[in-house]
């Protein structure tokens, strides 16, 4: 079998002047952001000497209450992350405001989480001393280092189609399963309690 040399030049044009494709350090300064925000958690996370607790709202029985109602307000808005996405690329129909709502939905979750993080970080480290809590440890830093990733990914121009909804995928998948590794198994264990 011989190879036609002018077909494969054909399948493949050179790139026009000013459409360069992107590089690979758009890519990779996300990648090592992530890699580093996840690393520096859980290296915190271990070397700290957890303090057993890091904040407590009036009106809540205990902080595992305050953490868990937080943690399923940010997958609550997450939820509607997920939605929000999906009409904002088409795939379910929406209003015209679907991207603010995504926007605003993501900030809202992020603020939410955030004091969950600090409580889980200083108040009780990076644990392991059961599989349950090694997947809520590992995926918390993880959480936050795709989160990051995807912030980053957020400013570039020209990005594949494909690449930001895998992001954020990995985002939503991440924090459901922190979610099922932390507040639903307080409500399960404790009850769904304030």
């Amino acid at each position: 079998m011989t190879v036609d040399p002018n077909a494969v030049t054909q399948d493949f044009p050179p790139p026009q002047p000013g459409h360069r494709r992107p590089g690979a350090a758009r890519y990779l300064l996300p990648a090592l952001v992530a890699c580093a925000v996840a690393l520096g958690l859980g290296v915190y996370g271990k070397l700290h000497d957890p303090a057993g607790t890091a904040f407590n709202l009036a009106g809540f029985s205990s902080t595992g209450a305050v953490k868990s109602w937080l943690a399923t307000t940010a997958i609550f808005l997450a939820l509607v992350q997920l939605v929000s996405a999906l009409m904002v690329y088409g795939k379910l129909p929406g209003p015209s405001w679907s991207a603010v709502l995504h926007r605003w939905s993501g900030r809202a979750a992020f603020l939410v989480a955030v004091p969950v993080a600090v409580h889980c970080l200083y108040a009780l480290g990076y644990q392991t001393y059961e599989t349950r809590v090694l997947w809520h440890s590992l995926l918390g830093c993880f959480f936050f280092g795709a989160f990051s990733a995807k912030m980053l990914l957020l400013r570039s121009e020209r990005l594949p189609g494909w690449l930001l909804p895998i992001v954020g995928g990995l985002v939503f998948t991440a924090l459901t399963i922190i979610w099922l590794t932390s507040a639903l198994w307080f409500f399960r264990t404790f009850g769904v309690t304030t």
